[in-house]
């Protein structure tokens, strides 16, 4: 979802998916530079270990892109190879995205992603719930069983401000245009407009890991 959809989507209008190429054309494409991605000049920041290979997805929990994008991208994720490092950043486009994007740094900062963040998109997508505010995204966490106290204590922490202000940085490093899109080393950025489809950006994301893992 581009940036300039975000308004038509609170407006109520139906948004179209990306078009997607023929299975067999993708896989056999190799991917271009300026075509399939972009290579990104200066660099952005990375947080991987010495060694190995950092790939970024970008969201926002209320993107329907997102919330379909999700089980394929939870499928690829167990599969990723011991040097491949991954991480989840929510997008900031707006203020009014800050709730969201502070929703997932608690998480985080709590450990509690494996336990709740599918139940969020689940929550939007499905129960059709508006946790768009800090209020709303409070009372629902607290009918998931956490401690609504400690859950508030860290929403509103400097860390998880801080965490929230990075995210939205490195947001802007990638130069990201929509979401789900994916950032690579710090090098390369995909989405499913560029790669024709977000199955194939995940296609995208292994070739360019492969070319950095062989030196390229």
């Amino acid at each position: 979802m581009k940036r300039r959809e975000f308004s038509k989507l609170l407006a109520g209008t139906a948004i179209a998916t990306p078009a997607v190429l023929p299975l067999a054309y993708a896989q056999l494409k190799k991917p271009q530079a300026g075509t399939d991605y972009h290579v990104l000049d200066p660099r952005a920041p990375i947080d991987a270990p010495k060694g190995k290979i950092e790939v970024v997805e970008f969201f926002w929990y209320s993107c329907p892109h997102c919330n379909a994008f999700e089980p394929a991208l939870d499928t690829w994720v167990k599969k990723l190879p011991k040097d491949v490092v991954f991480k989840r950043v929510h997008v900031s486009f707006r203020a009014d995205f800050v709730p969201q994007q502070r929703l997932y740094g608690t998480l985080e900062t709590m450990g509690l992603l494996e336990k709740l963040h599918a139940k969020v998109f689940a929550a939007i997508h499905v129960e059709k719930l508006k946790l768009d505010k800090g209020e709303a995204i409070v009372e629902w966490i607290a009918k998931q069983g956490v401690d609504k106290a400690k859950f508030l204590e860290q929403y509103n922490s400097f860390a998880v401000v801080t965490k929230a202000n990075k995210s939205t940085q490195l947001q802007n490093a990638y130069k990201v245009e929509g979401v789900p899109s994916l950032g690579v080393a710090g090098r390369y950025y995909t989405d499913g407009t560029l790669a024709k489809s977000m199955e194939r950006a995940l296609q995208v994301v292994d070739s360019l890991v492969a070319d950095i893992r062989a030196g390229q």
